[in-house]
C-alpha cells in the first residue's frame, strides 16, 4: 500500500513539474509567434510540420515496400525484385528531398527565432538601466546575463524546435504504424484453468509494455540530470565570467602581483565545474548503459516475439520484416521520452534560467522617460526646456535597506557650480546615481505640502546633461568611436575630434583616430580621464555632473581642464556639479553640498548641508 502511494505521489509530482515546464516554454515561445515577424514564423513552423508529416508518410511507404521486396526475395521473383528496386529509387529520392528541406527550414526557424529573442532580451536588458539595477541585487540576483542572452537563448530555441517537432513526429508515427502493427501481429492465445484467452494485436501491447518499462526505468536512473545540468551551466558561466575579469583587470592584477592568487582562485572555480560535471557524467554513464541495452534489445525483440508465427508458416519473410519495421517505429515512438531524456533535462534547465532571467528583468521598474528612443544618445534623462536641477524631497536608501539621506531636496540653477563633499564611502557617488536616474532605491512623495499632486518626476534634470564617472567606459574599436561614444563617429568631423583631443591635453593621440584598440587597457588612468573629458568637450553639453573625473590627473592638468569645463558650461548657459576630494577642485566651485553625519536617533545616516 505504501509502495503504491509512493508511486502515485511521484507520478503526481512529475506531472506538476511537466505542466510547469510547459507553461514556462509557452510563456517564452508565444511572444515570437505573436510578434511583428509572426506570419513568417508561423509559415516556417507550418512548413516544418508539413515536412515532418511528409517524412512519416515516407516511412509508411518504406514499411509497405519492405513486405513486397522481401516476399520477392523469398519467392525468387526477379521481375518483382527489379521493379521494387526502381520503386525504392523513387522513394529514396523523395526521402532525400524532404529530409534536406526539413533540416534547412528547421534550422532557419531556429536561427530566426533566436535572432528575435536575442534582440528582445537585449532591448529589455539594456533599456532603462535594467542591466545596472540587476547588478545591484546582491541577493537572488541574476548570474551571468551574458550567458543567458548568448548561450541559453540559442539552446532554448534549438531544443524547443527540435523536441517539439520530434514529439510531433513520434506521435504521428505512432498513429500511423500502430494500425499497421495491429493488423499484422494477429492474436495471442493462452489457457488458464481450462479457459482459453485471446489477446488481439499482441505485438502492439508488447511494444507498449516494452516502452513503458523502459521509460520508468530510464526516468529512475536519470531523474537528477535536470538539476545537475542547471548547476553545470551556472558553474561554467561563472568560471568564464572570472576569466573575463582577469582579462579586464589584467594591469591591476599584474601590478599587485596577483597572478598566483588568481590562478588558485580560477582553479578552485574550475574544480567546482569538474566536480559537478563528474556527477553529471556518472548519471549519464548509468543512463547510457541502460539506453544502449534497451536499444539493442529492441532490434531482436520483435523478431523473438513474431518468430513462432513465421516458423509455423503463418506469415512469410516479407510480413516478418514488415512486422519488425512497424514494431520498431511504434516502439521508437513510444520510447521518445527515453531517447531524449538527456536533452529534455538540459532543456528544462535552460528554460528555467531564461524564465528566471525574464522575471528578474520584469521586476525592475523601468523609467520609460529616462531613455526616449528619439533623444540624442549623449543627453539622456533630461526634460526639454528645463535649465535647472530640481528634486522633490528624496529618501535615498542602500541595497541593504539602510537610509542614506531622508527627505532631502536638491536645487541648482543655471550658472551654479556645486561641489559635493564628504568622507569616503558616505554616498556621494550614490547621490549622483540618483540624479542620473539609475539608482532604484529612492522614494519620494506624490503630493506636495499643500496636498497638490506632483506632476513631474522625483528628479528633474536640466536639458542637455551628461554624467562623467570616475572610471570611464570606452568600447573596443577605433579611437574616434571611443571619443564619440555613445554617438556615431560619423556625426563629428576629423577637425572637431582632433580639437577635442588637443583641448583635453592628448595631442599625441590626434593622429590615431582610425587606430583600433582596447583603450581601457592601452591608456593610463590619467589618459582615460582626459579622453573622457575630450568626449565632453566635443559634445558641449549644457550641464556636467562629474564624479571625481580628474582624480588621476596632476594638479596642473586638472586646473587647465576644469577651467575649460567651466568656460564651456558658461558659454552654453548651464552649470557644473562635481564630486572631488582635492582642495584645488573646490576653488572652481561656488556652492558646497556637504555630507554630515546625522544626529543620533535620526532615520538616516547622513544629512546634506548646503554651504
Amino acid at each position: 500500500m505504501n509502495t503504491f502511494r509512493s508511486v502515485a505521489n511521484n507520478v503526481a509530482t512529475n506531472w506538476q513539474k511537466s505542466r510547469l515546464q510547459l507553461s514556462r516554454v509557452w510563456a517564452l515561445s508565444l511572444p515570437y509567434f505573436k510578434s511583428e515577424e509572426k506570419w513568417r514564423a508561423r509559415l516556417l513552423l507550418a512548413a516544418c510540420v508539413g515536412l515532418n508529416l511528409g517524412m512519416v508518410y515516407m516511412m509508411v511507404l518504406f514499411n509497405d515496400w519492405n513486405r513486397v521486396f522481401y516476399d520477392a526475395l523469398q519467392n525468387r521473383d526477379a521481375d518483382v525484385f527489379w521493379h521494387q528496386l526502381g520503386v525504392f529509387a523513387m522513394l529514396a529520392t523523395c526521402f532525400i528531398i524532404v529530409a534536406v528541406y526539413r533540416f534547412y527550414l528547421t534550422q532557419l526557424l531556429q536561427v530566426r527565432w533566436r535572432a528575435w529573442m536575442t534582440r528582445d532580451y537585449l532591448q529589455r536588458w539594456l533599456k532603462g538601466h535594467v542591466f545596472y539595477q540587476l547588478e545591484l541585487q546582491s541577493k537572488n540576483g541574476t548570474d551571468n546575463p551574458d550567458q543567458r542572452i548568448q548561450e541559453d537563448v540559442q539552446q532554448f530555441t534549438a531544443d524547443t524546435v527540435s523536441l517539439s517537432l520530434g514529439l510531433l513526429d513520434a506521435s504521428v508515427t505512432l498513429l500511423s504504424f500502430v494500425g499497421i502493427l495491429w493488423g499484422l501481429s494477429g492474436g495471442f492465445s493462452f489457457d488458464v484453468l481450462g479457459e482459453t484467452y485471446n489477446i488481439p494485436g499482441f505485438m502492439v501491447w508488447m511494444a507498449l509494455a516494452y516502452a513503458l518499462a523502459g521509460s520508468l526505468i530510464g526516468h529512475f536512473i536519470g531523474r537528477s540530470m535536470a538539476s545537475l545540468n542547471f548547476t553545470q551551466q551556472r558553474l561554467e558561466a561563472d568560471f568564464r565570467h572570472h576569466l573575463m575579469r582577469v582579462r579586464e583587470y589584467s594591469e591591476a592584477i599584474a601590478l599587485d602581483r596577483g597572478g598566483r592568487v588568481e590562478r588558485f582562485s580560477l582553479q578552485e572555480r574550475f574544480k567546482l565545474v569538474l566536480d559537478n560535471f563528474m556527477r553529471l557524467l556518472r548519471v549519464q554513464k548509468r543512463y547510457t548503459w541502460f539506453n544502449s541495452g534497451y536499444g539493442q534489445a529492441a532490434v531482436v525483440f520483435p523478431m523473438l516475439v513474431a518468430s513462432p508465427r513465421y516458423f509455423s508458416g503463418a506469415i512469410q519473410l516479407g510480413e516478418l520484416m514488415q512486422i519488425s519495421s512497424a514494431f520498431g517505429q511504434v516502439q521508437e515512438s513510444l520510447s521518445w521520452f527515453i531517447s531524449n531524456y538527456s536533452r529534455l533535462a538540459s532543456w528544462q534547465a535552460t528554460t528555467l534560467r531564461l524564465t528566471s532571467f525574464q522575471d528578474q528583468m520584469l521586476a525592475v521598474k523601468v523609467d520609460e522617460a529616462a531613455e526616449p528612443d528619439n533623444a540624442p544618445l549623449s543627453f539622456t534623462g533630461t526634460v526639454t526646456g528645463i535649465n535647472a536641477l530640481h528634486t522633490t524631497p528624496l529618501t535615498i536608501s542602500l541595497p541593504n535597506g539602510d537610509v542614506l539621506l531622508a527627505d532631502t531636496s536638491l536645487n541648482a540653477a543655471a550658472g551654479d557650480t556645486v561641489l559635493i563633499r564628504g568622507p569616503s564611502g558616505c554616498g556621494k557617488s550614490t547621490l549622483l546615481r540618483v540624479l542620473a536616474g539609475i539608482w532604484p532605491h529612492v522614494t519620494s512623495p506624490t503630493h506636495d505640502r499643500r496636498g497638490e499632486p506632483i506632476t513631474y518626476g522625483p528628479v528633474v534634470l536640466p536639458e542637455r546633461s551628461v554624467f562623467m564617472p570616475q572610471r570611464p567606459y570606452f568600447p573596443e574599436g577605433t579611437l574616434r568611436q571611443a571619443l564619440a561614444y555613445p554617438d556615431s563617429a560619423e556625426h563629428y568631423t576629423d577637425e572637431a575630434l582632433k580639437n577635442a583631443l588637443y583641448d583635453a591635453l592628448l595631442p599625441h593621440l590626434v593622429n590615431d583616430l582610425d587606430v583600433a584598440g582596447h583603450w581601457t587597457q592601452q591608456l593610463s588612468g590619467g589618459e582615460q580621464q582626459r579622453l573622457a573629458l575630450a568626449r565632453v568637450l566635443l559634445k558641449r553639453p549644457r550641464w556636467v555632473f562629474a564624479d571625481e573625473a580628474t582624480s588621476a590627473l596632476d594638479e596642473a592638468a586638472e586646473k587647465t581642464l576644469y577651467e575649460k569645463l567651466l568656460t564651456m558650461v558658461r558659454e552654453e548657459g548651464g552649470g557644473l556639479v562635481s564630486i572631488a576630494h582635492r582642495p584645488s577642485v573646490a576653488s572652481h566651485h561656488e556652492i558646497v553640498w556637504q555630507f554630515v553625519p546625522a544626529p543620533e536617533g535620526s532615520t538616516s545616516k547622513f544629512i546634506l548641508v548646503a554651504e
